[in-house]
């Protein structure tokens, strides 16, 4: 353990679908180390993505004592830890050995779409009381597909053997004894009441959930207990993408931004209350003790992970990809859908086949830019859902898929100016700011820099044209009648 009079860090985690960081903040909020590790996600089966858990946890242990070693380098001491993460992957895990006892489905996992038909009748009244639209990719639905297909499983959930969470309780577990679930991300089980910050029988019942394997709910900022074997204090767990928002400058009421890494987020800070728009998620932005704050947001499952997938689909090397120069030398009339993971905000349509549209004769350049374009079709489709004035705004975007021809067409197809956000990693910046609130001092609400801002260019005729051609081929899926 550093000495404890040496210069105050804070750590921060990072933990994504494709890698999980870690950043060392000192006092003045500048990052003295940061590092990553990459891990996989493995596709068993249509519809089916998963991740190592136990990695994940191997991850994080290294990159803390990383942190450890460096603080220790510098005379220094780590007074927190918070800890951002992905939302929507769950498992089972054992209550004394903390070992999964379920694979750990991503969220980009679907198949548990069949749950989801036979809830159909109940979708707006799931969709009102938990937050969020009855889909495959939340935890209820993946809850009821495991314990179906597996009657072991089921067996030892009945004898309260098991933990059922999402990826954070698994990991906070494994930290610090304690398997709990903050608010932000326990929206994203189906099974709380959004309003009541509460599981909810009605909505347990829906899926057939024993509430005796849920952890202990609570808000995103407080007392988690002590990281072991160092003793450090982890104050902060937070979903990531609402950690994004904080850290763009999101923590004032009415404020829109945008990130975007393997998936994508258009975020609204709704205020204290929740505020229910169908085909929006209604979630908690952030809580502590004493307040609770909300957020609407639209959810788009493939950004990266989008380019990923057109690399096996079109036999690109990975190093060869490179989509930003490949879009922003390419201009496209075709029109590409992406189901291998499924649409999530506005439409909540499980994964199905992809649909090419017009690109028959295009080269790989066009449809990796077709592919780009239907990133920005749906920022336009859920900005039109959330129905908030932007005018003579400019709405921040961050994350490593923000990249210049993403945003330009952004503001093309929304008539919105975007702002690119100057500082990288805003998510950890917004666990950081938490993380200066739970130390008792005040907390950073930086303006957002923007180093580009993109206003929109492109003729009102081919804007009109492509959404046109856009909403034909969701027709052609089923999500548009």
């Amino acid at each position: 353990m550093p000495d404890s009079s040496g210069s105050p860090f804070f750590l921060v985690i990072d933990q994504g679908t494709s890698s999980t960081k870690c950043f060392l903040f000192n006092e003045n909020h500048n990052v003295v180390f940061s590092n990553r590790i990459k891990h996989p996600l493995s596709r068993p089966a249509l519809n089916h993505v998963e991740c190592d858990a136990n990695a994940i946890v191997d991850s994080c242990f290294e990159l803390i004592q990383q942190c450890v070693d460096v603080a220790d380098q510098k005379s220094g001491k780590i007074i927190n830890v918070g800890i951002a993460l992905q939302r929507s992957t769950f498992l089972f895990w054992d209550k004394k050995t903390c070992d999964p006892q379920s694979p750990a489905l991503s969220w980009q996992d679907s198949r548990a779409y069949q749950i989801v038909d036979e809830l159909s009748e109940y979708k707006q009244l799931i969709h009102e009381k938990s937050g969020v639209p009855l889909s495959a990719h939340f935890g209820g639905a993946k809850y009821q597909h495991l314990t179906r297909d597996d009657a072991n499983l089921k067996s030892k959930v009945d004898n309260g053997d098991l933990w059922f969470g999402p990826l954070s309780a698994f990991l906070v577990h494994r930290l610090t004894g304690h398997p709990v679930v903050d608010h932000t991300i326990a929206g994203r089980s189906q099974l709380m009441d959004i309003s009541a910050l509460k599981w909810d029988d009605e909505l347990c019942s829906f899926f057939d959930v024993n509430q005796t394997c849920l952890p202990t709910l609570v808000p995103s900022v407080g007392n988690f207990g002590r990281i072991q074997p160092w003793g450090l204090p982890l104050n902060c767990i937070i979903g990531d993408q609402q950690s994004a928002l904080i850290g763009q400058g999101g923590l004032a009421e009415n404020f829109l931004a945008m990130n975007f890494g393997t998936s994508g987020s258009v975020l609204f800070h709704s205020g204290n209350s929740p505020r229910h728009i169908d085909g929006l998620l209604n979630n908690v932005l952030f809580s502590n003790e004493h307040e609770t704050h909300y957020v609407t947001e639209g959810s788009i499952n493939a950004c990266n992970s989008l380019f990923y997938w057109l690399e096996d689909e079109l036999n690109i090397p990975h190093k060869d990809m490179e989509w930003g120069k490949r879009c922003s030398q390419t201009e496209t009339n075709g029109i590409l859908v992406p189901g291998f993971s499924g649409l999530a905000a506005p439409y909540w349509k499980s994964g199905f086949e992809s649909i090419y549209q017009n690109l028959k004769n295009s080269t790989e350049d066009e449809i990796v830019r077709a592919g780009m374009e239907s990133i920005g079709f749906l920022v336009h489709d859920i900005l039109n859902t959330m129905n908030t004035d932007l005018t003579d705004k400019i709405i921040p975007a961050s994350g490593g898929g923000a990249r210049k021809p993403l945003l330009q067409f952004i503001s093309d197809i929304t008539g919105n100016s975007i702002g690119h956000s100057s500082m990288k990693d805003r998510t950890a910046f917004g666990v950081f700011s938490l993380l200066k609130k739970a130390a008792g001092e005040p907390m950073v609400d930086e303006h957002v820099d923007c180093d580009q801002i993109f206003t929109p260019k492109m003729d009102e005729t081919i804007r009109e044209s492509k959404l046109d051609q856009w909403h034909s081929a969701l027709k052609k899926v089923g999500v548009l009648k």
